[in-house]
């Protein structure tokens, strides 16, 4: 059997891989349990031999998504000084940044991982990712340099739209519907049905952050009327996105 322990302090980073871990040890009929050690959250795993591959790659990936979210966002946050613009085009940008050159990100992170020995994901991320961070600190470094620069509305809507522009395409097409209760948005699934995202409602923000992680190549939006985030998205996206009504939609859903 192969045994492997994953050691975290952070409680709740710990707490979302052992849920999904979990789902992944179970369809291999192994085992996996946690507990707190001198600060440390522990997730113990447990997996014949044959299965070990396969839940490395799991592992990998999950490790991978973390750090670059969850530690990526922190970096953002602590060491990004944007200009003051309005609150939704800031978050546009540090999503932007968030996801760019995520496959370069994605390589350095795996190219490093090993499971040969437990995991201390932090010191993992501290001592052995220098490459990771130095490459976030220059793609800092350059925004923060032309702070003044980006004082300037226009100068900043252009870069943001580069960062966008730039982002790898992740969907063919999304379809978002503005009811009452917010936004919901529908991916083109591989048998041509469509599949609601996350299954839930977003607000503004939810919907600008969602949209660029999905990174569409054709964006269908059927909104009441135009608005703030609306015309973000339009700024952003221009030949890439197509406005329709709610009449539209009705029409589409009857065919």
């Amino acid at each position: 059997m192969w045994e492997f322990s994953l050691n975290l302090s952070n409680e709740e980073l710990a707490k979302y891989l052992l849920s999904n871990i979990k789902v992944i040890v179970k369809q291999t009929g192994g085992v996996v349990t946690s507990h707190k050690e001198n600060g440390y959250t522990r997730i113990l795993i447990g997996v014949n031999e044959v299965s070990r591959e396969q839940l490395e790659k799991t592992l990998s990936r999950f490790i991978t998504e973390v750090i670059c979210t969850y530690y990526k966002s922190s970096f953002l946050d602590k060491f990004l000084f944007l200009p003051q613009h309005d609150k939704m085009g800031v978050l546009a940008f540090k999503k932007a940044l968030l996801n760019f050159d995520r496959e370069t990100d994605y390589y350095i992170i795996q190219k490093n991982l090993s499971f040969e020995s437990d995991l201390y994901l932090e010191s993992f991320y501290e001592f052995k990712l220098k490459n990771l961070k130095n490459k976030w600190t220059e793609l800092v470094a350059l925004a923060n340099e032309n702070r003044d620069y980006l004082i300037s509305a226009d100068a900043f809507n252009d870069l943001l739209k580069f960062l966008v522009d730039n982002l790898d395409i992740c969907e063919d097409e999304v379809n978002i519907i503005e009811d009452e209760e917010g936004y919901k948005i529908f991916l083109e699934m591989q048998n041509g049905e469509r599949g609601q995202y996350q299954n839930k409602t977003f607000n503004d923000e939810g919907l600008i952050s969602s949209i660029i992680d999905l990174s569409p190549q054709k964006i269908n939006l059927y909104c009441n009327a135009v608005n703030n985030t609306t015309s973000l998205l339009e700024r952003l996206y221009e030949q890439r996105i197509v406005v329709k009504t709610q009449c539209q939609f009705s029409q589409l859903k009857k065919q």
